[in-house]
């Protein structure tokens, strides 16, 4: 079954409210969408955002890479050698992970369309999912009503940002558990918004005050492995590489060497679900637990990241919020609180009602 084109789009998608963190402040996302067309009718949808400060990736070098040396890598070919194909995707060109992963997400919805089975079925199983919510970087008082407002839409875990200003993080997080229920875990991402020694002291002082600190995400410089290391080994609350991990690669050496306790696996940044599959894979062996997580990013990859972690036994947790931010977007996972629901139709799919906001 031949590829017969690859086409590309791009779409500006307006957020519901800003999306602030350490890194940056986002009003909108760029959704480049990519299709793969096979001979026999079949379309594989897959897509990518751009995020600069964590990826690299512009818009414009999304378009290019997919328009360029990925579309001449695959159009032609047999989508039944799959594995050679999705090899093809990573080796046509260096960096690009977000294109890679747009790429790599519409050649698993057209080999699963081909196969009659959803994506889920073809990974592996299909575990529930529950997401966190995210509280984006504000005041103490804007946080904590938006963390009170998201308690009451039952979500019982939040992932709050914070790193923007450390000396105003433990004032956000005691503002925000004066006002959400006992049953509330909180999950903290720093966005390497700390130094090693402010992200022990500020950690070891949110755990004496029962703050309800299920987790730590990237507290230092992405490029700061020791720095990980020294915070992982200084307090009890479980620290999560994100911006420290791309590749399988970087998991081997992340977990191997006992540099943080929990990976943070994004399509973006690993280049799509097969190179997540291996980054999960290598945690699951050396007992390090992961999340899928995601960027602010369109619901067709969050939902190709959806349909991974519910197959993969590996990961445990689940930060798959980004549509519900989106105020339009093709409806491919469905939310009920912070229940996620996947479509059983062939492929990623799409949930024909509405997103629930």
């Amino acid at each position: 079954m031949i590829i017969k084109d690859i086409t590309v789009k791009h779409q500006t998608v307006p957020l519901l409210v800003p999306f602030k963190t350490a890194l940056r402040t986002a009003t909108e996302i760029d959704s480049i969408s990519v299709e793969i067309q096979l001979e026999n009718g079949i379309k594989g949808k897959g897509a990518a955002s751009p995020t600069y400060v964590i990826t690299g990736d512009s818009l414009e070098g999304i378009q290019a890479a997919l328009q360029g040396p990925i579309k001449l890598a695959l159009v032609g070919e047999d989508i039944r050698q799959f594995q050679k194909l999705l090899k093809k995707i990573q080796s046509c060109c260096i960096h690009n992970s977000s294109a890679k992963a747009a790429a790599d997400i519409a050649l698993h919805d057209a080999y699963t369309k081909l196969l009659k089975i959803p994506l889920y079925a073809f990974l592996g199983d299909k575990q529930p999912i529950s997401t966190c919510m995210t509280i984006s970087v504000d005041t103490p008082e804007k946080m904590a009503e938006d963390a009170q407002k998201s308690a009451a839409d039952g979500f019982n875990i939040l992932k709050v940002k914070v790193g923007s200003i450390p000396e105003l993080d433990l004032e956000r997080i005691k503002h925000i558990r004066s006002l959400i229920p006992d049953r509330v875990k909180l999950r903290l991402d720093a966005n390497q918004g700390w130094t090693p020694k402010q992200a022990v002291q500020l950690i070891n002082e949110m755990e004496a005050l029962n703050f309800g600190i299920e987790l730590v995400e990237q507290p230092v410089a992405a490029h700061d492995w020791e720095g990980l290391k020294f915070v992982t080994e200084r307090v009890n609350v479980p620290i999560m590489a994100d911006e420290s991990l791309f590749s399988a690669k970087d998991a081997l050496k992340l977990v191997s060497g006992r540099y943080v306790d929990l990976l943070n696996i994004k399509l973006m940044k690993c280049g799509g679900i097969n190179e997540a599959r291996k980054i999960a894979s290598i945690a699951e062996a050396n007992g390090v637990a992961c999340m899928i997580g995601s960027m602010m990013e369109p619901s067709l990859s969050v939902g190709a990241a959806a349909h991974l972690a519910a197959a993969h036994p590996n990961i445990t947790y689940f930060d798959l919020d980004a549509p519900l931010w989106l105020s339009t977007d093709l409806d491919v996972l469905k939310y009920s609180g912070q229940e996620v629901f996947l479509s059983d139709l062939p492929g990623i799919g799409e949930i024909t009602v509405p997103i629930s906001k």
